[in-house]
């Protein structure tokens, strides 16, 4: 119990205020309190299996550019699909949308912790207490994880109840555009220091820019579908 504890609230503490807490406050514009919580609570379960279980083999195998290039993409579309105004609940796809969603946020968050300092502390508890204590690390991992990130998503859905729609919308646009950019940031130093010697900041604005004009396209597209 001693060693639950511990890694609970370890666990809980590294995780509060990171990027994946706010970003699940954001993902509760897009998508159902119910599927962020099975989304979430998946990807949680799985991340710290393989955390506890295979230590620093993700890591190991995975580059961390690949990683941060991978999360920095994912903020980017949500951030897109965000301006873009698609609603999950649209008439005559619903349905398919809604069984997608869940899959939608473990991919999201899977993606955006892997590698975090919270994966590192159950990859550091997993090394130290042994495959003996493996089940209790990787429980007391999840557990304290998710109590974390429960906060974000009941924040977010406090939010969508009593804020307007457009503002939550902004906030979760902003929230996504800048984790984007920043994480595209750390990928392409990461690049530059392992892989080859890019130059970071032009290719950054660059990106920056075509992303800006992509998300003005999108809010023009669907101005003119709320005018029609």
């Amino acid at each position: 119990m001693l060693l639950f504890l511990k890694v609970f609230f370890t666990e809980f503490i590294a995780e509060m205020g990171d990027k994946t807490q706010l970003m699940l406050i954001a993902l509760t514009s897009k998508y159902k309190l119910r599927d962020i919580i099975l989304g979430t609570a998946a990807a949680i379960l799985v991340l710290n299996g393989l955390a506890v279980l295979a230590g620093g083999l993700v890591s190991e195998f995975i580059p961390d550019w690949l990683i941060k290039t991978i999360a920095a993409l994912a903020f980017l579309y949500f951030a897109a699909s965000t301006i873009a105004g698609e609603e999950e609940e649209e008439e005559g796809s619903g349905k398919s949308k809604i069984k997608f969603a869940p899959l939608a946020v473990f991919c999201t968050f899977f993606i955006a912790e892997l590698g975090d300092k919270t994966q590192l502390t159950a990859i550091t508890f997993g090394a130290n207490e042994g495959m003996s204590a493996a089940l209790v690390v990787w429980i007391g991992c999840s557990l304290g994880l998710f109590a974390a990130d429960i906060l974000g998503m009941l924040v977010g859905y406090l939010l969508k109840s009593k804020t307007p729609d457009g503002l939550l919308n902004t906030l979760a646009f902003a929230i996504f555009s800048i984790f984007g950019v920043f994480t595209l940031y750390q990928g392409l130093k990461l690049i530059r220091a392992s892989v080859c010697p890019i130059p970071v900041w032009p290719i950054l604005i660059a990106a920056t820019v075509v992303f800006v004009v992509i998300c003005v396209c999108l809010f023009i597209r669907r101005e003119k579908k709320e005018i029609n």
